[in-house]
């Protein structure tokens, strides 16, 4: 069996949750029938939505179920920026962090070319903080339409001051809207207590199932649909849902929320331990964003000389499945958005090595990952010197 680190992309199915998905998978009902199999379906659909919201701290009606991450970062901004300007024409800014996941930076560039927004990225520091007072300046005035800071970045795993920017933007009576997915299972994460608006969230990075996810909704939030049709999840989200896919979603969260404080414990024992392996074989490793509270179980690291892509495919071919700290645009590499925002050189972003543990990783994992990443180093240097 590989060594797989790379959880952060997507974990391997808890049995709890394989377990409920397919205890649903051969029922008939539809949820919105009104007989027999129509109703056993609801009951499973509804028991999994208070399932969502004692795991996330939040009421059930909160809960939308989408078909994933990138669905839900979809609805909340484009959704909250459609119906504030709705209720408010001046209302056109859209503030989002320059570290975002692409299902934000891409949905809110689309309004900006579609729908008159006017999108401004929020700076971070040299560890991949959100700087406050660049929010707090950018929310004077009263033009802004929604903001959207991740809880965690999925590249660096550095943790944002979600609570302080959601009060900030509170006291501006403007919608907040963080993208939760890699935090939940991760890192304590309650909605009533975080004071933001609307959280992402997806089932596939915490062991539940690919392709479910979760937008929650505060009370009083108003959001436009993407989806129009039978009005199902609050007239937010029209279309048949999947009963087994969220039912395995529920017993992901919760299995995950309940074991979270001793599995980070766990992780983030292993974490340490392989970046210390790590640099007693590579000397000069660089870790970024280490300056900063980061989730147990991510690593970046810096090869200084290597290409990122190369030492991706040598430890694969060595049975080590790892990422790049890269994005692949059409087949073309190239250097991560998360590193170039925090300040590093274009050249050393290519040089990144995303490292993720998660609920299944041991100390086989990392042990494998320190026998192969030394012969790698090697020969990826060894590559760049001749290709120079």
């Amino acid at each position: 069996m590989p060594a797989y680190l790379d959880h952060a992309a997507t974990s391997p199915l808890r049995p709890q949750a394989r377990d409920a998905l397919l205890a649903h998978l051969g029922a008939t009902g539809n949820p919105a029938s009104l007989h027999g199999a129509g109703r056993d379906a609801r009951r499973v659909l509804e028991e999994s939505r208070e399932s969502v919201a004692e795991s996330l701290d939040c009421r059930p009606s909160e809960v939308v179920f989408t078909s994933g991450g990138t669905e839900s970062d979809n609805l909340a901004l484009k959704g909250a920026y459609r119906a504030r300007r709705a209720a408010d024409p001046a209302r056109r800014r859209v503030l989002v962090s320059a570290v975002e996941h692409h299902a934000v930076l891409h949905a809110a560039a689309w309004l900006e070319q579609r729908e008159d927004a006017r999108v401004e990225l929020l700076p971070v520091d040299a560890e991949g903080r959100v700087l406050t007072d660049a929010l707090e300046a950018a929310l004077v005035g009263d033009d802004v339409a929604v903001v959207s800071v991740m809880w965690a970045n999925n590249e660096t795993g550095v943790i944002q001051p979600v609570e302080r920017l959601a009060a900030l933007c509170r006291a501006h009576d403007v919608p907040f809207h963080t993208d939760a997915v890699q935090a939940v299972g991760a890192v304590p994460v309650s909605f009533a207590d975080s004071g933001v608006d609307l959280l992402t969230a997806t089932a596939h990075k915490v062991g539940g199932p690919h392709g479910v996810g979760v937008l929650l909704v505060r009370r009083g939030v108003q959001v436009a649909p993407l989806l129009h049709g039978g009005g199902q999840e609050r007239d937010l989200r029209s279309g048949t849902v999947g009963v087994p896919s969220i039912a395995g979603l529920a017993a992901a969260y919760e299995i995950a929320v309940k074991e979270q404080a001793g599995a980070a414990l766990r992780l983030e024992a292993l974490r340490d331990r392989l970046v210390e392996g790590v640099r007693a074989v590579v000397p000069g490793v660089v870790v970024h964003g280490a300056g900063a509270d980061r989730l147990p179980g991510i690593a970046n690291l810096g090869f200084g000389g290597c290409e990122g892509d190369s030492l991706l495919m040598l430890l694969d071919a060595q049975g080590v499945e790892v990422s790049t700290g890269s994005a692949c645009s059409a087949g073309v590499p190239q250097p991560s958005h998360v590193l170039l925002a925090m300040g590093i050189g274009e050249q050393e972003a290519r040089e990144a090595l995303r490292v993720s543990l998660g609920h299944s990783s041991s100390d086989v994992d990392v042990d494998a990952f320190l026998a192969a990443i030394g012969p790698a180093v090697e020969r990826a240097g060894a590559a760049r010197r001749v290709r120079r």
